[in-house]
């Protein structure tokens, strides 16, 4: 059968065909919830014996104070206040996101046409002021005008072409992958300044520090605000620097404790599969450096001495990515983080970063890591959670893929293991993590209703694919090179609608 004959190959690396699906390896699942997943769970298991307090009624005013900062503000206004009132019911919650997410689209595709146009006249004006230039030499040069006239003309020519200016090295969602950035925009400035003012203060308040970072954090905050999302710094300002001092301490203490010891028979398979890993990780310029690759052979090697219930598994290289790159940017201005030298830095910055980097992956596995015991157990259940809810909500997405065979372990176990990370560019991981670091459970709960908005986004193309293997090398191929922020904040939306209205529901899809 077309199954059997993929998984001969799919495990030896390459199927017949022009591309080759790419290996899958390591897991993400949550915790397992018997009331949301109610069909996952064995026939003849015992029910609950806890008596389970039931949710009380969600009104409308909540889900839109939830998700106010989840797009930006415009005509969808007066629609929701309109029913701001009433008691929610599904169907009106799923109906009114949906047109929130239309109206933010139309609104994105109309300043794209503005941005255009304006383009296009700045363009016109310069060509018109070259021209006039122009003519002003040609006219002086002709007129054997002295020198003080000719240093009279140049002066006016300087005066009449367009200033040029470098924008202060500010951003607004974006990650450091753009060397020049432009100015920030007002909406932009002014959330820079609500987290500049929440991390002042004396004590910074988490939860309003989350609802603030869910719609994305401003580059110029976002390590400092990582470090508190993660549990990693205190809220208190005055023991921030004494917390970072002793951890960066401690982390040190556990390298010149272990490290010695990668080479020892008990220790030498570990450490050889972490060397073998860290070059296929993203992006490819930043780990050729020798210097990355130390770094990362260092923070990898003492996590997994560090949990020896798991061990180092296959993807949790991936998952220091992201923090390295933000914490790289707390001392890089002016350079790409990809292209950037990180041996350039002095010895003591770069001890800072890694600490750093080594203590937020341990917050992020600490609530993940059973997904990296043996036979990794969690990622099966997570990837048929996904199965369970895209077959409800896009039924026929799921039937399509189960005509043609295609499992959802053959291209979702990666989505679950890597977060995505294999699946989008790396600015939009570190949007993603925005956002995951505000959700409870984000990084394993609200994961499951990102790939499955994720999923349905390729609904068209996944459609008008009609064989086994082409389907599949799509799924572990798709076309989001050229994405950004705007279509991870759009698709971040869908997935806050599909777990509003099925986590709070969970027999809502059920025929």
């Amino acid at each position: 059968s077309k199954p059997l004959l993929w998984l001969q190959s799919f495990w030896l690396g390459s199927i017949s065909g022009l591309l080759i699906i790419q290996h899958v390896y390591g897991a993400q699942h949550p915790p397992f919830d018997p009331l949301l997943h109610g069909t996952l769970i064995k026939p003849g298991s015992k029910p609950p014996t806890t008596p389970v307090k039931l949710k009380k009624v969600s009104t409308f005013q909540e889900f839109e104070s939830n998700t106010s900062d989840a797009w930006d503000l415009g005509d969808d206004d007066d629609e929701l206040l309109a029913i701001a009132a009433e008691n929610l019911n599904t169907e009106v919650v799923m109906e009114t996101a949906h047109k929130v997410i239309q109206n933010h689209s139309k609104l994105q595709e109309q300043h794209k046409f503005q941005e255009e146009h304006l383009q296009e006249e700045k363009q016109v004006e310069s060509a018109e002021l070259t021209s006039i230039d122009n003519r002003l030499v040609k006219s002086v040069s002709e007129g054997h005008t002295s020198n003080n006239a000719s240093e009279s003309s140049s002066m006016q020519r300087s005066q009449s072409l367009p200033q040029t200016s470098t924008p202060p090295l500010v951003s607004g969602m974006g990650d450091c992958n753009t060397s020049v950035t432009p100015a920030l925009t007002e909406r932009e400035a002014s959330r820079l300044d609500k987290f500049k003012q929440l991390l002042a203060g004396p004590n910074t308040d988490l939860e309003e520090l989350r609802k603030l970072s869910w719609s994305g954090i401003p580059k110029r905050v976002r390590p400092s605000a990582w470090k508190l999302l993660s549990g990693y710094l205190p809220a208190n300002v005055d023991r921030r620097e004494s917390t970072l001092q002793r951890k960066r301490k401690e982390y040190f203490a556990f390298v010149e404790q272990y490290y010695d010891s990668r080479n020892d028979e008990n220790h030498q398979d570990t450490y050889r599969q972490i060397h073998i890993d860290i070059p296929r990780m993203s992006p490819e310029v930043l780990r050729l450096q020798p210097k990355v690759t130390e770094i990362f052979e260092r923070i990898l090697f003492i996590w997994a001495i560090r949990h020896p219930a798991s061990g180092y598994v296959q993807g949790i290289n991936d998952l220091v990515t992201p923090f390295f790159v933000v914490f790289v940017c707390e001392y890089i201005e002016e350079e790409e983080v990809e292209n950037f030298d990180v041996s350039s830095l002095p010895e003591e910055v770069l001890q800072n970063i890694e600490a750093d980097s080594y203590w937020c992956m341990s917050k992020l596995l600490d609530g993940i890591q059973d997904n990296y015991t043996f036979a990794q157990p969690g990622i099966q259940k997570k990837v048929k959670m996904l199965e369970e809810l895209v077959s409800r909500i896009d039924e026929q997405v799921h039937r399509h893929l189960d005509q043609h065979e295609v499992k959802y372990l053959q291209f979702a176990f990666r989505w679950m293991n890597n977060l995505l990370m294999r699946e989008v560019p790396l600015q939009c991981t570190i949007r993603l993590w925005d956002t995951y670091q505000s959700e409870p459970e984000g990084f394993s709960h609200f994961h499951l209703y990102v790939c499955a908005a994720f999923l349905v986004r390729w609904r068209k193309e996944i459609l008008e694919e009609k064989d086994f293997q082409e389907l599949l090398i799509f799924l572990q191929n798709l076309p989001t090179v050229h994405w950004g922020n705007e279509e991870i904040s759009v698709l971040l939306a869908e997935a806050y609608r599909l777990k509003f209205a099925f986590a709070d529901a969970p027999n809502h899809y059920k025929k």
